[in-house]
């Protein structure tokens, strides 16, 4: 997969080096020579990966990583630290400061590529959420607070057969409030995870039969599990295989003998990566929610119902009820459009607690509402009408504290026909609703054949 990529080097052989390797696998190549340099270029070319030196004069690669990391426009970039330097403090110091993951010089270019690629997946996904969610947010809706650096009280479960291991690891994690279950084998760990609530994995690729990487393959075939971050746990020997896990989908890895400090560090950062999508998720989620729901009175919008009454005719049958609040425009004219908006909450509220679980209420707009009853009968529908009739009837609405207002409402009721058309339907119940009205007002009428051919432009009186 093709993508941006930023290189940042005070030494001009170490940058045309990386140049022409990422070059030769077609990717686009950016370069800087500093740190100052390196934090310009991230704002302005927006890469998609860092590949970033640590031991700079001026800035070092530590203090850019924090820096790009702070700034909300580039702390969604991955960033590979890149260093000379072999000491695990410094491995765990450029994690701490927000790396995805740290390679030694002279870097071992399969091993780079490998990396390269599994961070290009998870930031696609990460990009794509990112987008729709600042989309929301331009769109007016308020974003999600930022989830805790804290990661006490997650759960990761660990899939090995080292029991010593297993309980080397639960101490290590418990110092950050990670609470880790063990799995021994590979059916005993899915039985755990169809129970849900994991924020990491952590897999050993030393189980019999290579047990660890089909293990990780499953968990990004398996939609429930697809999104749960991985974390490799293998021998030094076993770069065949970590190489492997990372193309099937892994996240992260740790080399044996584990390094208590970078096993803490590289866990938190895949807990608080998670959270990061889940925010964005949940964004997206409450955005779509919002953009299909009627912001008065809770209810699906017009929107919503019309592709959902759609759906429905294409499934199979449909009871349409369109109900429609009797003199609202008195309503509003004599007490106020807030005493017409009070009045329109309270109907909404009494149609949600009159209708069943499987039905559909919507505001279709001003002072009218919809139900769509899939499969229903005609008795069924008109039983639910009188209901929803009466509902309104026996119970003055509230307008304040010395102030009653009785309401009534007429309803049309039709039942979806083969090859029925959404604007079929609709006017058909217009027509049974006009009927209503013209009839006296609080009722609820059934259309009649002639319903069907009458025009859905028909004025309603109020």
């Amino acid at each position: 997969m093709s993508a941006r990529i930023l290189v940042v080097d005070d030494i001009a052989a170490n940058l045309r080096l990386l140049e022409a390797r990422l070059n030769a696998e077609y990717y686009e190549v950016a370069l800087a020579a500093s740190g100052p340099e390196a934090l310009a270029r991230a704002v302005d070319w927006m890469p998609d990966i860092i590949l970033l030196d640590v031991m700079m004069p001026g800035m070092d690669g530590y203090e850019v990583c924090r820096r790009l990391k702070a700034n909300p426009a580039t702390a969604h970039i991955s960033v590979v630290m890149i260093t000379a330097l072999v000491d695990p403090a410094e491995r765990v110091r450029g994690l701490e400061a927000g790396a995805d993951d740290f390679l030694s010089k002279p870097v071992d270019h399969q091993t780079l590529f490998a990396r390269l690629r599994a961070l290009l997946r998870m930031k696609q996904v990460l990009d794509a959420f990112r987008v729709r969610a600042e989309t929301a947010r331009d769109l007016g809706f308020a974003p999600e607070p930022q989830p805790s650096a804290n990661v006490a009280g997650s759960e990761a479960l660990l899939v090995t057969e080292d029991v010593n291991e297993a309980e080397l690891m639960a101490s290590v994690l418990s110092g950050d409030g990670i609470q880790i279950q063990l799995a021994s084998d590979a059916p005993t760990a899915w039985r755990m995870l169809a129970d849900g609530g994991f924020d990491l994995a952590l897999l050993s690729l030393s189980m019999d039969d290579g047990g660890g990487l089909r293990f990780a393959s499953r968990l990004r075939a398996q939609a429930p599990t697809r999104d749960l971050p991985v974390l490799l746990i293998a021998d030094a020997d076993q770069k065949a295989q970590i190489l492997r896990g990372f193309d099937l989908g892994a996240n992260d890895h740790v080399l044996r003998p584990v390094d208590p400090n970078e096993l803490r560090a590289r866990a938190r950062n895949q807990i608080r990566r998670k959270r990061y999508q889940e925010r964005l998720q949940a964004e997206l989620n409450r955005s779509l929610e919002m953009a299909v729901t009627d912001g008065l009175t809770g209810l699906r919008n017009r929107r919503y119902i019309t592709r959902h009454l759609e759906g429905l005719l294409r499934a199979g049958s449909v009871a349409l009820l369109m109900l429609d609040v009797d003199r609202f425009k008195a309503v509003n004219d004599t007490f106020g459009h807030a005493s017409g908006d009070i009045v329109l909450k309270e109907v909404a509220a009494r149609m949600r607690q009159h209708l069943r679980a499987v039905d559909v209420v919507a505001r279709f707009g001003g002072e009218e509402f919809v139900v769509s009853m899939a499969n229903a009968s005609e008795d069924e529908a008109m039983q639910v009408a009188e209901r929803l009739r009466l509902s309104l009837l026996e119970q003055p609405v509230m307008l304040s504290a010395d102030r009653m207002l009785s309401i009534t409402a007429s309803i049309g009721v039709a039942l979806s026909r083969p090859a029925d058309t959404l604007d079929d339907l609709t006017s058909a119940a217009d027509a049974a609703l006009y009927r209503a009205k013209a009839n006296g007002r609080n009722r609820a009428e059934l259309a009649l054949p002639e319903d069907w051919r009458r025009s859905a432009a028909a004025p309603t009186p109020t």
